[in-house]
């Protein structure tokens, strides 16, 4: 049976950064996550069968520089003063985690907080789901990232991603 190019290992992970240029502060926010060291592939958002959960330490010790990674990223850059800026990443585990798939929602938003930001992703990717199943995933998570624009009007980016490790 052909296997592919399926994930064994996930981490999330967010970060955010500001400089006065846009692509700098995405920089700034990939190395606030520990991912900037990595040519990154955003793809969609499915958690694969078998695909375990690590903490992100663990997870950047099993990657090398340069190394093409894939993930499901959120993304969101402003540079209007006083602006609140979100991304975040949601999960939802499936119940039969050997055999079925999960979801992953990306979400980015201006004027909420972290934890809505959060709650937000996460119930969509618990909605995803839902929809496929007929049923409520085993659990849920998220992981988010808020960030305000400086009154000098610098460029501010926040990231979430959830990362794969083949």
């Amino acid at each position: 049976m052909r296997q592919g190019l399926v994930p064994k290992k996930v981490f999330f992970t967010s970060g955010s950064g500001t400089h006065k240029e846009m692509l700098e502060s995405f920089e700034m926010a990939l190395r606030d996550a520990g991912i900037e060291k990595f040519n990154l592939v955003t793809v969609s958002s499915i958690l694969p069968p078998k695909c375990e959960i690590i903490e992100r330490s663990e997870g950047l010790k099993s990657l090398v520089p340069g190394e093409i990674v894939f993930t499901v990223m959120s993304r969101n850059s402003s540079n209007e003063p006083s602006r609140r800026i979100a991304a975040a990443i949601g999960c939802a585990k499936p119940t039969d985690r050997q055999a079925d798939f999960g979801y992953l929602s990306e979400h980015h938003s201006y004027g909420e907080t972290e934890k809505c930001a959060g709650m937000y992703a996460e119930k969509l990717a618990e909605n995803m789901y839902y929809t496929w199943k007929n049923e409520h995933p085993e659990s849920t998570m998220n992981i988010s990232k808020t960030a305000e624009v400086d009154d000098e009007g610098n460029w501010t980016t926040v990231i979430s991603a959830a990362v794969f490790i083949l």
